[in-house]
């Protein structure tokens, strides 16, 4: 799942190759992934790419027609979704409705342009054309991004809800931007359990967890910005030290990496470094060694 180094690239590599460029048209291939009919897709079309942004793990592409006046491509990519720039298409016969992987293309006058597009059978990417970004409801739910907090609020917004420190750091209306894998990273690097119970937090490993969240997120940024959109995802994947490597060696101490396996998803942390050494029962509903 693209989250905030991933949609934070993107949106770089965008302001810097599709900003001044006019929309040609927006052709939707899967009706299901446009959330909004008000305005149309054909709206945007001869309106210029003035900018691109982020909302935690939302992608903003910024439209505007000269006047002042704007539009919002918000984009959520969910789990499988991806952002493919093209330099130029094969073909200029609009897509058709089907069952491919394309969900969404954006043409512009230059002949490129870009397609969102989803892998799989859960097909959960949203796409949201409106005149304000609040209008779509994931941003309007928003907390604060994880990034801008200080350490106060930071660990003031982690103590209001209560919770396994993983699911709550996760929580979208607690701070934006952090997702599965960054999570593990950030609690891997803070010598975290992911089920410590954030009411039980201390000050001390609330301030280290907030500096580990800066450390990781921000490191990713780097190494993100002004890669391709086609080699972010090997980026994310080389830089990262536990989540999704169960069964290697932790670059820390050495230790087995291990799993929590869930119905839809899973977790991976050090024992060494975050448990105490014990391991973590790897079922849903388990009680779980903190």
């Amino acid at each position: 799942m693209p989250e905030l180094p991933e949609v934070e690239a993107l949106a770089g590599y965008l302001r810097e190759r599709a900003v001044g460029h006019r929309v040609d048209r927006i052709e939707v291939a899967a009706i299901s992934a446009l959330k909004t009919y008000d305005p149309p897709p054909s709206a945007a079309a001869g309106r210029s790419v003035v900018g691109a942004g982020r909302h935690g793990k939302f992608l903003d592409v910024i439209l505007g027609d000269g006047d002042g006046d704007r539009l919002h491509l918000v984009v959520h990519l969910a789990r499988a979704g991806w952002l493919h720039y093209r330099e130029s298409f094969n073909s200029a016969t609009p897509l058709k409705p089907g069952k491919g992987p394309i969900a969404l293309r954006v043409r512009l006058d230059d002949g490129s342009g870009f397609d969102l597009t989803e892998a799989g059978t859960q097909k959960k990417l949203a796409a949201y054309l409106v005149t304000d970004p609040e209008q779509v409801p994931g941003v309007g739910r928003l907390g604060p991004d994880v990034l801008a907090v200080d350490p106060a609020t930071f660990a003031e917004r982690l103590r209001g809800r209560k919770g396994q420190v993983k699911g709550v750091l996760t929580d979208q209306e607690v701070l934006a931007g952090v997702g599965n894998a960054y999570s593990d990273e950030i609690l891997h690097a803070a010598k975290l359990s992911p089920f410590a119970l954030t009411n039980r937090l201390t000050d001390e490993q609330l301030a280290v967890l907030h500096s580990a969240t800066r450390e990781v997120l921000g490191d990713a940024v780097t190494r993100s910005m002004g890669q391709r959109a086609a080699e972010l995802k090997g980026e994310k994947r080389a830089g990262l030290r536990v989540h999704n490597r169960t069964g290697l060696p932790c670059p820390v101490c050495g230790d087995t990496i291990r799993e929590v396996s869930f119905a839809d998803s899973s977790l991976q942390y050090c024992p060494t470094c975050q448990t105490g050494g014990k391991p973590l029962a790897d079922r849903r509903l388990s009680r779980l060694v903190r």
